[in-house]
């Protein structure tokens, strides 16, 4: 898919808000019931603003992560706060956020839960992805000893633990992600974007998870502002 190009970080999260609203309304008709899958970090939360206030039948639309880290929910580190805080506000509070952490702090029953709930849900019908520096996106970090299994695995979701970032983590894997009716990968600034054209051109996956979502046979658009 061709990428989407704005002048400005605000016109970005305008037009994206409009298409994810749009493809949610599309599940809502379709099959009563839509997903959207979003990710942590500053870059969404001007995003999250806008797509509050967007007005379609929030009450239809489950909400979740595409990763957490493995923390209390009212840590300051904790995605899922930020989620609460900045999406699920205003029209969009009605919807219904499906927690990474159902079982915290006990980890095998947390993951079985978590693999189990997702494989419920179906098709994603919206997956809006993030990048580091590093070219990770959810917590599939290059860093991770769980990368490969990240990359490769048939279940749904795995722990993760990256050397380069604080804190274990739960995240969906690539197959999971993937399967979805349509996904962005959303990043906000030039040193950004270079990193995501130079990952595009590293053969080996482990070292540039970001690539997978963005080749030219997937589903995953990239948007981007200065």
């Amino acid at each position: 898919m061709s990428d989407q190009a704005f002048a400005s970080p605000d016109a970005l999260n305008t037009e994206l808000a409009k298409t994810i609203a749009h493809r949610l309304q599309l599940g809502i008709t379709a099959r009563g019931k839509a997903t959207l899958v979003v990710s942590g970090g500053s870059t969404p939360r001007p995003l999250f603003a806008q797509l509050a206030t967007v007005n379609i039948p929030w009450e239809h639309v489950t909400v979740l992560l595409a990763d957490e880290r493995w923390v209390p929910s009212d840590h300051e580190a904790s995605n899922e706060a930020m989620v609460r805080q900045h999406l699920l506000q205003e029209r969009a509070a009605a919807a219904q956020l499906l927690s990474l952490l159902p079982n915290f702090p006990d980890e095998a029953r947390n993951l079985a839960k978590v693999r189990d709930q997702l494989e419920q849900l179906g098709t994603f019908d919206v997956v809006i992805l993030g990048m580091g520096g590093d070219r990770h996106t959810a917590s599939l970090f290059p860093c991770a000893k769980e990368i490969h299994e990240g990359l490769s695995t048939l279940h749904t979701a795995l722990m993760t633990h990256p050397s380069t970032a604080p804190h274990a983590r739960i995240s969906l894997s690539r197959k999971r992600l993937e399967d979805c009716r349509w996904g962005a990968v959303h990043i906000v600034g030039q040193e950004k974007l270079e990193v995501a054209n130079h990952a595009k051109t590293i053969s080996k996956a482990a070292e540039a998870p970001i690539a997978t979502f963005l080749s030219p046979k997937g589903q995953f658009q990239l948007w981007h502002a200065p």
